[in-house]
């Protein structure tokens, strides 16, 4: 594997480009060490319940198992409502809740933004539309927290995945997109994070947009290959992925050394 400096996030490759020859994601750029302070005493929550009513009204499961955002009645019903919960999410003083707590706000606030670009873009085939050249989103400013401009990446990134080191962060930011783990269709809070992530790795690493192919030819999602790095090797990836492995996907990855291919579907994840 080729350690990586700088970095490519996996939300902007360009399909032309083999990922092989691409440097792993380590960091969205821009916030250079900044951190926002958690304290693990603290038993204050913060209230997503805008968010968990947008999810079960307009997030619903499709008939392959990949859950599908209906963006455009979203738009034209409740906009309002999700804007109004990324301004009271960006009022928040994130510094000095437990970490759960700010785990689960900072995957919201995430899922969210996506979605609020996503119809302030529409119509679309792809997230990839947005931009040039494939570009995406993701370097565009997203939010203001704590008087600090963070695009998506930071997000992502800088924060997520440089704080925590959770290969589940993965399962839980959503790039709207039909290849990306599902969009939870409730909000994730600090209590219910643990079952919550668990509950998201097994569900796409059953799915065939996870791990598919067939015994002895395993073609695993893209996502292993770009952030191969967080698990530290294919090896590793597999052993991963038979954790949360069940019935066909077991006898799938059962014995498995290698991965054959990688795959990923950019189509917009829309009902």
């Amino acid at each position: 594997m080729i350690l990586p400096t700088p970095t490519l996030s996996r939300r902007r490759l360009l399909a032309a480009v083999p990922a092989t020859a691409l440097l792993a994601a380590c960091g969205g750029g821009g916030l250079e060490g900044e951190s926002f302070k958690a304290d693990a005493a603290s038993a204050k929550v913060i209230d997503h319940g805008a968010w968990n009513s947008l999810l079960g009204e307009y997030v619903s499961e499709g008939p392959d198992g990949v859950n599908l955002v209906a963006y455009d009645r979203l738009k034209a019903e409740a906009a309002d409502k999700l804007a109004a919960y990324l301004a009271a999410m960006q009022a928040v003083t994130i510094e000095g809740f437990g970490p759960d707590e700010q785990f689960a706000y900072w995957v919201n606030l995430y899922n969210a933004a996506t979605v609020a670009v996503i119809i302030a873009n529409l119509p679309l085939k792809s997230i990839r539309d947005i931009g040039v050249l494939g570009a995406g989103p993701w370097r565009d400013k997203a939010v203001t927290v704590a008087g600090r401009d963070l695009t998506l990446d930071n997000i992502e990134h800088d924060i997520l995945r440089a704080t925590w080191k959770d290969v589940r962060i993965h399962y839980a930011v959503n790039c709207a997109s039909y290849g990306c783990p599902n969009l939870a269709r409730e909000a994730y809070t600090g209590a219910r994070l643990e079952p919550m992530l668990e509950a998201a790795a097994r569900a796409y690493v059953n799915h065939p947009r996870g791990f598919g192919g067939e015994p002895g030819r395993v073609v695993a999602s893209s996502i292993y290959d770009w952030y191969g790095g967080d698990w530290g090797s294919v090896a590793a990836v597999l052993d991963h992925a038979r954790k949360y492995a069940e019935g066909p996907s077991a006898r799938l990855l059962e014995g498995a050394e290698s991965i054959a291919a990688y795959d990923y579907d950019w189509s917009l994840n829309a009902a």
